[in-house]
């Protein structure tokens, strides 16, 4: 059974930081590209940032320079680091996983950035 577990969301004030991790049993872990995905409601969930199996990464323009994706592949986690939080970047962050033999959604974790 494929599961996807994320953590670390919570309440934090413009500028902060928080991190994100997402751990996945079931898979080939290695052989996955690992994204993370944001959705406000209303609105169609937008990738944020991916690394691929040979370890490179790709952000979306609006993240760039904030925030840090990274995979532990001995731990089966991947990890985002996000720094200087921004009241739009308030969403429900979810852990994605594609590979050959499918792709796999985690549940999600709230990250509001008020004041």
């Amino acid at each position: 059974q494929v599961q996807l577990m994320e953590s670390g969301g919570g309440l934090v004030q413009p500028g902060g930081s928080l991190r994100l991790s997402c751990a996945a049993s079931g898979i080939a872990f290695r052989l996955y590209a690992i994204s993370w995905h944001r959705q406000v409601p209303g609105k169609q969930r937008e990738s944020v940032a991916v690394t691929f199996s040979d370890g490179s990464t790709h952000y979306v323009d609006s993240v760039k320079d904030r925030f840090t994706i990274s995979r532990d592949n001995a731990k089966n986690t991947v990890s985002l680091q996000m720094d200087s939080l921004k009241p739009e970047d308030t969403a429900v962050y979810y852990c994605y996983a594609a590979g050959r033999a499918g792709a796999h959604w985690g549940q999600g974790t709230q990250v509001t950035v008020s004041s």
